[in-house]
């Protein structure tokens, strides 16, 4: 089966007004390309991003979102404020927000819960530390991080659903996991979801996420299971992230 293609930029907490509208610039005088691509700025750009981007074919995603719908939860944001800004995607359970923040799989479960209840489109990361894959751990806590979701919701959720697989220890660390090392975990990924509905593995888009840069990702574009990308320092550059979208096709 052929799946389009997705390239996101995570922004991170990076950017200001001048330093955007100069990335947007570029990024908006892309030609168009068969995949999709996927811009996700802070919370603060969104709604400047939203109509810098209303006249392309770039989409715009969240780089997080509270798993309650409203309350007294003071410097939270609820999927549905974010449905007011045009976003589509939302990423969840990134290694940053599990690591630093202590987000359990249970919480990015709930997020996806409330991602999904708002009519967006939750991208959900999994992936191990460096140490976990040393012990052999790499399919042991993806597939933990996964049956989480599938606990709460269903395998049925992923019809709505991309996973990001990110390497914690190639995130930011110039270090990246070889094209083959990238396809031998998303076909496992694959498999892994297969055991619960063989139409869901074969129709989701499994990106890779971990230091992806324009020299390396043409190779890994060429995986069968390698379904894009989410890209996090060289979407900072509009040439760079520009060059990798053109791999992907």
């Amino acid at each position: 089966m052929i799946r389009q293609k997705i390239v996101a930029g995570n922004w991170k907490m990076n950017g200001s007004k001048a330093s955007i509208d100069s990335l947007l610039s570029g990024l908006c005088a892309m030609k168009s390309s068969n995949s999709e691509v996927v811009v996700s700025p802070s919370f603060p750009y969104l709604s400047e991003v939203s109509t810098a981007l209303a006249d392309s074919d770039i989409v715009l995603a969240a780089q997080n979102a509270s798993h309650e719908e409203k309350g007294a939860y003071t410097g939270e944001v609820s999927a549905l404020m974010l449905s007011d800004f045009g976003v589509k995607y939302v990423l969840l359970g990134h290694s940053e927000r599990r690591s630093l923040y202590s987000e359990s799989d249970q919480v990015v479960a709930l997020k996806a819960k409330a991602v999904l209840e708002a009519g967006l489109t939750p991208m959900l990361c999994v992936g191990e530390t460096l140490e976990e894959r040393e012990l052999n751990q790499t399919l042991v806590v993806c597939e933990r991080q996964i049956q989480a979701v599938i606990d709460l919701l269903g395998v049925d959720a992923f019809s709505r659903m991309v996973i990001a697989y990110e390497p914690v220890w190639a995130i930011g660390t110039g270090l990246s996991a070889s094209s083959e090392q990238a396809q031998e975990v998303h076909q496992s990924i694959r498999a892994f979801l297969a055991q619960h509905s063989e139409s869901i593995a074969e129709k989701i888009q499994i990106l890779y996420g971990g230091s992806v840069k324009a020299s390396t990702s043409a190779a890994l574009f060429e995986m069968p299971d390698v379904d894009g990308a989410l890209v996090g320092g060289a979407s900072l550059d509009a040439k760079e992230f520009i060059e990798i979208v053109k791999a992907a096709g």
